[in-house]
């Protein structure tokens, strides 16, 4: 379990290191700087690294430390959690950039930026955390230096297959975030960090489950076994068509490519009820009444002429 410990101090840590990275320059930088520079290097530097850390944990944990699934499937949960809490609305993620440019929800030099911003903070958490096993701490990093030498492909399945994996995960982790944008954070957080779980679960074994292409790109394209047209199918492609499906399922169009709705009937904002509605139409049906005995007629207003 010593070497358990020294990875959660590790996540910790980084987290901690990154915390400060936003916290420091967020009074000093203009906003829209730090929306889409500062905010998302220091997200993206915590994801990749503590995922990198988390992978190790996933391959030689259950024979080199004797503990199971279930210990990193927690560990991951708990994570995604604190990056929940922590990212500051940051996605560090470029399907989730997409999705948000794709909903008018940020512009194009906006999206351009973020995509730049996660990949270099993603290619330091890799020179870091490669950097820290060098170090050997613990027993799971000797072996992990030996082992990074020849790495091999998560993707454990067909091109086809891993492509179709990785778009459900995507579907379903970007429908989640659309279907929870506007709700609190002491609900989303954990809802996403649930589902996140619950597909690198169940799909883990075939492509790991990255949904994520610059996470995929800066982890597994270097692995030997799988070609870079392959990579790009499964790990760029897959995740950016479920994500595509996710937006046209949920508003029924692609707003920054359609106006109207190809999806849904749109629908009237204000309802008349039931029983209004019938009898206004019972009423335009029957016309004027005459009126009743000792009611005096009803004579319409001419207003003032003026001679």
């Amino acid at each position: 379990m010593a070497g358990l410990n020294i990875s959660i101090a590790f996540f910790v840590t980084m987290v901690a290191i990154c915390e400060i990275c936003r916290r420091l320059p967020k009074r000093r930088c203009p906003s829209g700087l730090y929306q889409s520079i500062v905010k998302e290097f220091a997200a993206s530097l915590q994801l990749a690294s503590c995922c990198q850390e988390l992978r190790m944990l996933v391959e030689i944990g259950p024979w080199g430390g004797g503990f199971g699934p279930d210990v990193v499937m927690t560990l991951l949960f708990l994570l995604f959690l604190v990056h929940g809490v922590s990212f500051d609305g940051a996605s560090s993620n470029p399907c989730v950039s997409l999705q948000e440019f794709l909903t008018k929800d940020s512009s194009c030099l906006s999206t351009l930026g973020k995509l730049v911003t996660q990949y270099a903070g993603m290619e330091t958490a890799k020179v870091l955390t490669t950097r820290y096993w060098t170090w050997e701490l613990t027993d799971f990093h000797m072996i992990q230096n030996l082992m990074a030498q020849d790495c091999s492909s998560p993707l454990h399945s067909s091109v086809s297959q891993g492509m179709f994996v990785e778009a459900v995960c995507a579907l379903l982790f970007h429908f989640t975030l659309l279907r929870l944008h506007h709700s609190r954070a002491i609900y989303r957080v954990p809802a996403v960090a649930l589902v996140v779980t619950v597909l690198a679960y169940t799909a883990g074994p075939y492509t790991a489950a990255f949904f994520n292409p610059t996470l995929a790109l800066t982890l597994t394209f270097h692995c030997s076994g799988v070609t870079l047209l392959e990579n790009i199918t499964v790990y760029c492609l897959g995740p950016i068509v479920g994500m595509v499906i996710a937006i046209f399922l949920y508003h029924g169009n692609i707003p920054r490519l359609f106006k109207r709705n190809l999806l849904y009937n749109p629908k009237s904002k204000y309802r008349t009820p039931k029983g209004k509605a019938a009898s206004s139409k019972q009423d335009e049906a029957k016309g004027p009444q005459a009126p009743k005995r000792g009611q005096p007629k009803s004579t319409p207003d001419l207003g003032h002429r003026t001679e």
